[in-house]
């Protein structure tokens, strides 16, 4: 079994509840970060992680992510004749930043039957996942640690981050033992946990490397919590059955699928953007005089 990780899934089949009513006609993964969507960041990453096949896996009324990623022959032409060359570069790049493909979950019934709708793009190597919701941002992508560390060790990886009590509890809880610097031993997960039920307060955050034998555990894998098939529970048994690394990867993430990680991202952004950077930071300055 190859090691090098060519292929990724991101799941964005989500409903995107906790952001509606603008979700219920934008997909929250196209909600706008300054200029471009949040899933845009998320494919950017795992080009940039050496990801060359992408499967996006979307739900009805999600046509506009694949729309996204497609050549825009009338705009294309229009900034052509003006002579807009930097704008149309960066326009026609996105439909060649990856092979990027679309698969339709027609049901929603969590994450793990999302991921097991990927079971004919991966075929038989390890793939990676990134989480439609988890913009993640860093001088070194975060797909690409987990790359790495399974080319390592060989067994599934996740990303993980400490967080509150209260967080954790509306996310997962592994159970870890240190490894090695920002490297854990994953034996244990449990899916939105009750407090007398928490491992740790290391959670998977966003990112995993998977081998392909998830997708069996997937079979076997019932329905967990909100009645959905859930990741968290075949990793789960994965992690128990040959143990996984726990990468607590660096950069930020934000919670795209979260109102107030929605603005955290865009107001972060927006201050390191090389057209509006100064401009937003001065006009922080003065609005914080008001508060």
């Amino acid at each position: 079994m190859t090691t090098k990780i060519r292929k990724a899934v991101i799941p964005a089949a989500g409903l995107g509840t906790r952001v509606l009513p603008i979700s219920k006609v934008m997909p929250k993964e196209m909600l706008p970060i300054v200029d471009k969507p949040a899933i845009q960041y998320i494919v950017e990453e795992a080009v940039r992680s050496g990801i060359e096949d992408i499967l996006i896996i979307t739900n009805r009324g999600k046509g506009i992510i694949e729309d996204h990623f497609d050549h825009a022959v009338e705009l294309e032409h229009r900034l052509a004749a003006t002579g807009k060359k930097e704008m149309l570069d960066q326009i026609r790049s996105l439909a060649h930043l990856a092979n990027i493909y679309f698969v339709r979950q027609k049901e929603t019934r969590g994450l793990g039957h999302a991921i097991n709708c990927a079971r004919s793009f991966v075929g038989g190597e390890p793939f990676a996942v990134l989480y439609g919701d988890d913009v993640i941002l860093g001088d070194d992508p975060a797909c690409g640690q987990l790359c790495r560390v399974y080319g390592e060790y060989g067994c599934g990886v996740v990303g993980i981050k400490e967080v509150t009590e209260e967080q954790v509890q509306r996310y997962s809880s592994l159970k870890v033992d240190l490894l090695r610097d920002n490297l854990y031993k994953v034996t244990d997960m449990v899916e939105k946990p009750s407090p007398d039920k928490i491992l740790s307060l290391y959670s998977v955050l966003g990112r995993c490397v998977l081998p392909p034998d998830i997708f069996d555990i997937l079979d076997r894998t019932p329905p967990g919590a909100g009645g959905e098939i859930q990741l968290t529970d075949a990793m789960c048994t994965l992690a128990r059955r040959s143990g996984m690394t726990g990468v607590d990867f660096t950069g930020t993430r934000y919670d795209m699928g979260n109102k107030l990680g929605i603005l955290q991202a865009t107001c972060e952004v927006a201050l390191r953007h090389p057209e509006v950077g100064d401009d937003f930071r001065a006009y922080l300055k003065e609005l914080v005089k008001t508060l």
